[in-house]
């Protein structure tokens, strides 16, 4: 069944900020990727972008901190498995929760805290969100 159009809480308002948590989004579609940028900040969030492993990687070892990485997983150059083999090996970065989000089954894709397949209702990512970041 499709799902309504996003508009926020059940009530259409906002919800109250999440005190700014800053969330690293690694999707090298982008629409999706803006897309998904436009929710997060309208629910309050930081959001940096990259648009595959590597540039994910340059971002987190220049000192990006995010209290969470949404990661797709086929991406060009440094895809997400390799993103995970690299950020697990680092301690500074294997501590950062990652939620995949893919158009692949779970068990496909590379060991997460979470994963939300595309195509998704919005709700169901802002609360994989909620609950890893």
């Amino acid at each position: 069944m499709p799902s309504a159009p996003y508009a926020g809480s059940a009530a259409g308002a906002r919800r109250p900020a999440p005190l700014g948590k800053f969330i690293l989004l690694v999707e090298d579609d982008d629409i999706l990727r803006g897309a998904m940028k436009m929710v997060l900040q309208w629910e309050g969030y930081r959001v940096a972008c990259a648009g595959d492993g590597r540039q994910a990687l340059d971002f987190l070892r220049a000192g990006g901190r995010p209290a969470l990485i949404l990661l797709d997983v086929m991406l060009p150059g440094l895809d997400g498995w390799q993103f995970r083999q690299q950020q697990r090996r680092d301690p500074d970065l294997a501590k950062i929760p990652v939620v995949v989000v893919s158009a692949l089954d779970a068990a496909d894709c590379p060991d997460a805290d979470a994963h939300v397949r595309k195509p998704f209702p919005i709700e169901e990512l802002l609360e994989a969100v909620r609950r890893h970041g």
